[in-house]
């Protein structure tokens, strides 16, 4: 470490000696920014001692900002700041994380690395809805966080877990949610797509499913939940019970993909003409393979009713739009997206940078794993 940054970390100790609220807040700010410009350079003892000086600045911080919105922005600035970073002081981010301000502890929740699953237990156990919701939006979440999360019995909790692709439920958290899906349309259609649903439960959605939330799940479902979800309507309708189709086997689409990709033919056009005529299992095994990643990333992406994560891998990819639209049309058995979802999504790609969207990726990867 610099003789510089010796400086500063002298600073801190000044600053928390002094009790100036005012020197405080100064001194956190620039010690951040002084960590995120070398975030990535720094070795496990140089973490400790950023972690050990920013909470200690932290929490002088936190008991002005009881009376003084000005010091919420800056606890709220800085997790904003420290929320993507894989680096990020450890200690720092789970006093953020449990800060009673949704403001500051939001960021982390939603995205912070450092949180591992033990301490989303925790929160989703101790903390109110406001910090439920923050962490049902993480890209990736293992079965013991959902179900903690859903032990709550908040509707809106449950609703961005169902739209969460990275959300992995397990057997008792989706009878939870198909039990608030049956007065909950919106639910309903969310959960009624996911592909991991067990099919016993599908049928029970679709039991108590109106006839308008039944035709909204045909015209929502991916191509290959079209016919599984058509064919438990007419069993339902009719009252009578068997076994659903299979999910789609993408063993021969990988073999394929490979084919092509080792003799050179897989290109950004061999995509589009797979997302074009709707061949579900080649378009995802291609869009993994043109984005770096695997089929059981991009698989849950393709699966959800949101559009921003897909566009992840597109960008990845390097894809045009022309193509990456396509990719989002082709999630759909039949019909179109609505005109302003395709502008929405347009505007989203067009502010995303490659760098970004491929150190994204790798992060979803990591956690997919």
């Amino acid at each position: 470490m610099s003789t510089a940054e010796f400086s500063i970390i002298d600073e801190v100790e000044s600053a928390i000696r002094l009790g100036s609220a005012e020197k405080g807040l100064e001194t956190a700010r620039r010690v951040t920014d002084l960590f995120l410009s070398s975030a990535g350079s720094f070795d496990n003892a140089q973490i400790a001692l950023f972690d050990d000086v920013l909470e200690r600045l932290i929490g002088t911080i936190e008991l002005r900002a009881i009376a003084d919105m000005g010091a919420r922005v800056a606890l709220a600035e800085i997790s904003a700041q420290l929320a993507p970073i894989a680096q990020a002081p450890p200690s720092v981010i789970r006093r953020l994380a449990n800060n009673d301000e949704i403001r500051i502890a939001g960021p982390v929740l939603q995205e912070s690395a450092r949180l591992d699953d033990g301490e989303l237990v925790k929160i989703a156990s101790s903390k109110g809805e406001p910090h439920l919701l923050a962490v049902a939006g993480r890209w990736w979440l293992k079965e013991i966080v959902t179900d903690a999360l859903l032990a709550r019995r908040y509707p809106s909790v449950s609703r961005r877990l169902a739209a969460n692709p990275g959300a992995r439920v397990s057997g008792n958290g989706f009878a939870v949610i198909v039990g608030q899906a049956e007065a909950d349309p919106e639910l309903a259609v969310s959960v009624g797509v996911r592909v991991d649903l067990p099919s016993d439960l599908r049928r029970r959605l679709l039991r108590s499913a109106t006839d308008a939330v039944r035709t909204r799940l045909l015209s929502r479902a991916p191509p290959h939940l079209f016919e599984e979800i058509q064919g438990a309507i007419a069993a339902v309708t009719v009252g009578v019970e068997r076994e659903m189709s299979a999910v789609r086997d993408f063993e021969g689409a990988k073999r394929a993909i490979a084919n092509l990709k080792a003799t050179g033919q897989l290109t950004e056009a061999t995509l589009l003409g797979f997302a074009t005529q709707r061949r579900y299992e080649e378009a995802v095994a291609a869009l993994a393979a043109l984005s770096g990643s695997t089929i059981e990333v991009i698989r849950p992406l393709m699966q959800s009713l949101r559009e921003d994560g897909l566009l992840v891998p597109c960008k990845a990819a390097q894809l045009s739009w022309e193509t990456t639209a396509a990719v989002l049309e082709s999630r759909f058995a039949t019909g179109a997206m609505k005109p302003a979802d395709i502008a929405r999504a347009q505007g989203h790609y067009a502010r995303m940078t490659s760098e970004n969207a491929r150190r994204t990726l790798r992060f979803w990867q990591v956690r997919a794993l």
